[in-house]
């Protein structure tokens, strides 16, 4: 794969085409990639203890290498 954390890509396909944002983290075997406020859903999550309230979270979902094309390299770290 071409791309790596903390790279800037583009989506270029599906309902977030055309959002830009940075790669937080690649799953290489699975050919996905989890961008920065890109693809997000919501998670119910039940309350674990008193610093974790628990309650509907929003978060990244990762998607295909293929609906991305990489804008700028970043440092890889």
């Amino acid at each position: 794969m071409r791309i790596g954390k903390n790279d800037v890509v583009e989506v270029i396909a599906g309902a977030h085409k055309g959002l830009k944002g940075k790669v937080l983290k690649v799953f290489p075997k699975q050919q996905r990639v989890i961008v920065e406020k890109v693809n997000l859903v919501k998670r119910h999550r039940k309350p674990r203890s008193q610093q974790d309230p628990g309650g509907i979270i929003e978060m990244e979902a990762p998607i295909h290498v293929s609906n991305v094309k990489l804008i700028e390299k970043g440092s890889r770290s």
